[in-house]
C-alpha cells in the first residue's frame, strides 16, 4: 500500500493528524516528518524491524549513528547522563538545530549506542509540527535525516518525498518546506563542547 500523506499546518498542527501519525509510529511504522533542520525519518525507539527498514531506506551500515529526537530536558535525562553544566547548555540551546552527543544511560538500547564510546545523538527540534507529534508520543523518536542514497542534498518538498518513496514508507507529514541543512552536532562528552559538524544551529558559541 502506498504511505499515508498528511497535509499538517506548520505552525498549528491538526490534532487529528498528529494522532495519526502517532498511532502509525506506535504500530511500527515508519514516517517521514519536519524539522527546525530538514525532512526525517522516524520510528518507534524500541522497534528494531522499523528501525531496518529506515537503515535499507539510507543505504546505511551498522556503523551509522540515529538521533534520539526528544520533546524536553527531562526527557532527554532518561536516556543520557547529563551533568549540571550539561543541562545549562542545553537550557539554553534547545529547542534548536543541534544535535548533541552524551553519555548514554541504561535506559538507551545498545543499539542504538556508539560501539565503543557508549554515547548517543540527542536532539529537542524547534518545529510545531515534530513537537506536536513528540508530545502525542510521549517518548522520543528514533530518528535520521532523510538523505538518500546517491542524494547530494536532503529532499524539501513533501510531494517529492511522497512520490519517491511512497512504497517504502508509512506517511508522509507535510509541513511546509524545511530547508536542507542538517542539524549542527556538538560533542558533550569530553571536558569542553567540540563541534563535529557545522549547520543549521550557529557553532560559534561552541567553539
Amino acid at each position: 500500500m502506498p504511505s499515508i500523506y498528511l497535509d499538517i499546518h506548520p505552525k498549528n498542527p491538526q490534532s487529528r493528524l498528529i494522532q495519526q501519525a502517532a498511532n502509525l509510529v506506535r504500530e511500527g511504522g515508519v514516517i517521514v516528518y519536519p524539522t527546525d533542520s530538514c525532512y526525517a525519518l522516524g520510528c518507534h525507539i524500541g522497534d528494531k524491524d522499523a528501525l531496518e527498514r529506515i537503515s535499507r531506506i539510507r543505504a546505511t551500515d551498522k556503523h551509522h549513528h540515529f538521533t534520539l529526537v526528544c520533546r524536553d530536558l527531562s526527557e532527554i535525562a532518561t536516556y543520557a547522563r547529563v551533568s549540571n553544566q550539561h543541562y545549562r547548555l542545553l537550557k539554553a540551546y534547545t529547542p534548536g538545530a543541534y544535535t548533541f552527543i552524551l553519555l548514554a544511560t541504561r535506559e538507551t538500547p545498545k543499539r542504538l549506542q556508539h560501539e565503543r564510546r557508549r554515547t548517543i545523538g540527542i536532539r529537542i527540534p524547534d518545529h510545531p509540527v515534530a513537537l506536536a507529534l513528540l508530545a502525542e508520543l510521549n517518548e522520543p523518536l528514533l530518528s535520521t535525516t532523510l538523505l538518500l542514497p546517491n542524494d547530494e542534498l536532503p529532499m524539501t518538498d513533501a510531494r517529492d518525498i511522497q512520490e519517491r518513496l511512497k512504497y517504502q514508507v508509512d506517511a508522509v507529514l507535510d509541513g511546509g518546506n524545511c530547508g536542507f541543512e542538517p542539524t549542527t552536532v556538538i560533542d558533550l562528552e569530553g571536558p569542553a563542547p567540540v563541534v563535529l559538524r557545522r549547520g543549521r544551529g550557529d557553532p560559534s558559541p561552541f567553539e
